[in-house]
């Protein structure tokens, strides 16, 4: 199987990548997973997720609730996903090959390097529009180039690095925040009937409650990249401090998102926006929010560019069997990085629209492959797996696994009615809902219900045994070391 060049000690470069973390390298607290998702919420990204609702005609009450119900329920499946790292000592799409096949996984992998970089150019675009107007020194362009090397370095030190940064940078946000709230509860003024429960609108609200959901969601492909280093009996609080600290981030700063969309009206833009709500408290405090905001963003790019290369190594060593070293570390971080950064110059200015249809996308691909992965993981194989097959391409997983292959096609073509993509499309069972979005209650039960038929006949037992056979040589191998 795939194994580091050195054992990984937490401290200079990571070493590890897409390969196992054996026992005698677990470190870290559990309760370090609060803030890391906390704090990845926590940023400017996630406040624009709050402006759908208001921005297509709903009120603040009914936008709140709606926000309220997609996080709890996107972050309850992304959670779940946080709790399967300390258990197998993988990162998450490694560990679609058991579903998907050792070749088959390629197909869910495109997706979630799409994702990856298509999140890092809205942070970069918003990350270097909000230094600017913070320092008023250089322009966006300049800052964008600043923003993707420190990012980068972050990401290139990787796991222990990322925590430590997410983890103090979430008190000084959480500062902010708290001013920012401050000034909005008593600043902005807020239109009539926003707080009229009796003014329901359907559409915008399952459009919100939709978006927040699949927000969340989004998360799932990273969460186990950050918890695989943590003992394996720490899964049931690596699923609680995930839950709570992402969702948590997620409503404190979308309820902000809709309350300034609520009160700028047409008006709003978001940098401008949120440095105006800022100054209502004090002047300066947009520039010093702007700023602490940079640095979010900053982190959460940095999270983008390390699953992003997580996911291009698994993609190569699926078509090239590679070791995981670290050169290979640094070249695709290196393209992640390029790639993010070009495509942050040539963005387009209609941004809110644009991010509203990506976030979209991004909850169309990843609900079937969530229910599939978590119906294997919790239901089919309840946790148990022979982790040095999955690096075998002719292993018990097989080169394709068209069970989660076709429960997934299956998932996604029956949310296809049912979707609501603003300009890009909307099936025909939305618009005769008026344009309102349910394809992720149709996708999620669908595909893995059909994963679990297919699954049936499945000889767990015999995986199980297989597994125990294997595990002192897994670890053994884990801590061979091999050239950089």
């Amino acid at each position: 199987m795939s194994t580091a060049t050195t054992p990984g000690s937490g401290r200079g470069l990571e070493v590890r990548s897409i390969d196992y973390v054996p026992l005698g390298e677990r470190h870290g607290k559990v309760s370090h997973i609060g803030p890391l998702w906390f704090m990845s919420n926590a940023q400017i990204a996630t406040l624009a997720v709050g402006l759908i609702s208001i921005t297509t005609g709903g009120n603040l009450i009914w936008s709140l609730i709606a926000i309220a119900i997609g996080v709890l329920v996107g972050t309850l499946f992304m959670a779940a996903h946080s709790s399967q790292g300390p258990q197998l000592g993988l990162p998450q799409m490694i560990q679609s090959r058991p579903q998907f096949g050792y070749v088959g996984a390629l197909l869910v992998w495109l997706f979630a390097y799409l994702q990856y970089a298509g999140f890092n150019i809205f942070n970069t675009v918003l990350a270097g529009e909000a230094v600017a107007g913070s320092v008023h020194f250089g322009s966006e362009t300049l800052w964008f180039w600043v923003v993707t090397i420190i990012a980068a370095a972050v990401a290139l030190f990787g796991y222990d690095l990322i925590h430590g940064f997410e983890r103090y940078l979430t008190y000084l946000t959480i500062v902010m925040l708290a001013l920012l709230t401050v000034a909005a509860l008593t600043h902005l003024n807020l239109p009539g009937g926003a707080f009229d429960l009796g003014d329901f609108h359907l559409v915008p609200f399952l459009g919100q409650l939709g978006v927040a959901a699949g927000y969340q969601i989004s998360w799932a492909i990273y969460v186990s990249d950050y918890s695989r280093y943590l003992p394996p009996e720490s899964g049931r609080g690596t699923f609680k401090w995930t839950f709570w600290g992402s969702a948590l981030g997620g409503i404190w700063v979308m309820f902000l998102g809709s309350f300034i969309a609520a009160s700028a009206g047409k008006d709003f833009e978001t940098i401008a926006s949120i440095q105006d709500t800022a100054d209502k408290l004090f002047p300066g405090f947009g520039s010093i929010a702007l700023f602490v905001a940079a640095l979010g963003l900053v982190s959460v790019t940095a999270l983008n560019m390390y699953g992003g290369s997580l996911t291009l190594i698994s993609s190569i060593d699926s078509l090239r069997r590679i070791r995981p070293t670290v050169r290979i570390r640094v070249i695709t971080i290196a393209i992640t990085a390029i790639f993010s950064l070009v495509f942050a110059n040539i963005a387009s200015a209609d941004f809110l629209a644009n991010f509203n249809d990506f976030l979209l996308l991004v909850l169309y691909f990843f609900i079937p492959w969530t229910a599939v992965n978590l119906t294997d993981y919790f239901i089919v194989r309840k946790g148990h797996y022979a982790i040095a097959e999955i690096f075998h391409p002719n292993g018990i997983y097989g080169r394709w696994g068209w069970a989660g292959i076709t429960a997934y096609l299956v998932g996604f073509a029956v949310m296809i009615p049912f979707f609501s993509a603003g300009k890009l499309f909307v099936g025909p069972a939305a618009a005769a809902m008026g344009g309102a979005d349910i394809s992720l209650f149709i996708g999620l039960p669908v595909a893995g219900f059909l994963y679990w038929v297919l699954t049936r006949h499945i000889d767990t037992a015999a995986e199980l045994r297989l597994a125990e056979a294997q595990a002192a040589e897994l670890e053994e191998a884990s801590n061979s070391h091999l050239e950089p």
